[in-house]
């Protein structure tokens, strides 16, 4: 036998082989059908949709009180809905616990331009009080590119740029996979961040490389558990936010 006429058995023997075996299924073989899905109505645009806990509606600050406290909100809350820093009151962080979440947020930095880099429009959401997604004026505002809006903070620039000019009301939509621990504060799974900014992919299922630490490197070693509460930063500027939902995952 010649190369070619093996060549071409082969190629029969597994072409018949390969219907063979595919002719013992059928197409309804690989359907699944259960379970079905919940339905949810998606929303319409800029509103939550029908599964999500609101975090803040323009009312009041019902689910939130002074971070690392037991007293109320001393920031604004705004004619239009919003809510405002007040610098030196502190941050806030929700009064209940979330653990992998959807988080939709809108904020808008102020109009003015008092400031440059670090210091304009400067705030951040930190998930669980520990790993912090960053909200800065970056339109036109050149800082370090891992402390830039839409930065895990000291750890990952964004992918792109994707800031409005200063005065105009932006959106994060986050995907926050949890870490989880041992009793003894090892990692067992490392938690990941997708993150799109007005629409925009910035995060890409990003790794968490631990605590978010101003000085220094992240911390991978819980040495203790604090409140896994979602915190919203006072960092000295009059940044604004509206429309805080989440969808647990």
């Amino acid at each position: 036998m010649n190369n070619r006429f093996i060549r071409n058995f082969i190629f029969i023997f597994c072409l018949i082989f390969s219907f063979k075996i595919n002719s013992q299924y059928k197409p309804e073989d690989t359907e699944v059908w259960n379970p079905e899905p919940n339905i949810i109505n998606p929303g319409k645009k800029n509103l939550p949709p029908s599964d999500a806990v609101i975090l803040f509606d323009g009312k009041d600050f019902s689910k939130w009180k002074a971070y690392g406290k037991n007293s109320s909100v001393e920031w604004t809350i705004n004619k239009d809905g919003s809510m405002t820093v007040f610098p030196g009151k502190g941050a806030i962080e929700t009064k209940e616990e979330h653990g992998s979440i959807q988080l939709h947020i809108e904020w808008k930095t102020p109009k003015k331009v008092i400031s440059s880099g670090q210091g304009r429009g400067n705030s951040g959401v930190y998930f669980q009080n520990r790993y912090e997604i960053q909200v800065l004026d970056s339109y036109k505002n050149r800082t370090y590119s891992n402390g830039q809006a839409g930065s895990i903070y000291k750890q990952y620039a964004p992918l792109v740029n994707a800031s409005r000019p200063p005065g105009e009301w932006q959106e994060y939509d986050i995907i926050f996979m949890e870490p989880l621990y041992d009793d003894n504060g090892e990692i067992l799974r490392v938690g990941r961040f997708t993150v799109f900014h007005n629409g925009i992919l910035i995060q890409n299922n990003a790794q968490i490389l631990g605590t978010t630490e101003y000085i220094g490197p992240p911390k991978t070693k819980m040495t203790n558990f604090p409140k896994k509460s979602l915190m919203i930063q006072d960092h000295g500027n009059l940044v604004s936010y509206r429309n805080i939902w989440y969808r647990k995952l």
